[in-house]
């Protein structure tokens, strides 16, 4: 087993769900997150931009001069079957993948157990 975690942009939420159910995989977990990439923002422009313009005190402009602002991102979160891995990945990236920075990132990780709470089944079948 697996656990399938994608960081998505959250206006894709409806289309991956649609997407995911379409593909055989309905059940998931799907978090608000908050994040940033490698990208590093040239402050320099921001400074002379704030400079030339007076900024009224806001949230917006809070947001604007703010360095290190973190982006509404949602996390999706997946556990399915070693052989189902590639399928849900090329499902999540079909959906998402605009060949822009932010198109989001898709991490894979090992699930060595699973039980289900109503009738301790175990492993594949707890899935």
């Amino acid at each position: 087993m697996k656990e399938v975690m994608a960081i998505i942009r959250s206006n894709k939420v409806n289309k991956t769900k649609e997407s995911l159910a379409e593909a055989g995989f309905p059940s998931f977990t799907c978090r608000k997150v908050l994040g940033r990439g490698k990208k590093s923002i040239d402050i320099t422009l921001i400074e002379s931009l704030l400079m030339q313009v007076e900024v009224p005190v806001s949230p917006m402009a809070e947001n604007i001069s703010e360095v290190g602002r973190l982006i509404p991102k949602r996390l999706f979160t997946l556990i399915v079957k070693d052989e189902d891995v590639k399928k849900v990945v090329d499902t999540i990236i079909n959906v998402n993948s605009q060949g822009n920075p932010g198109d989001g990132k898709i991490f894979i990780i090992p699930i060595n157990e699973a039980y289900r709470i109503r009738n301790e089944e175990a492993g594949d079948e707890a899935i």
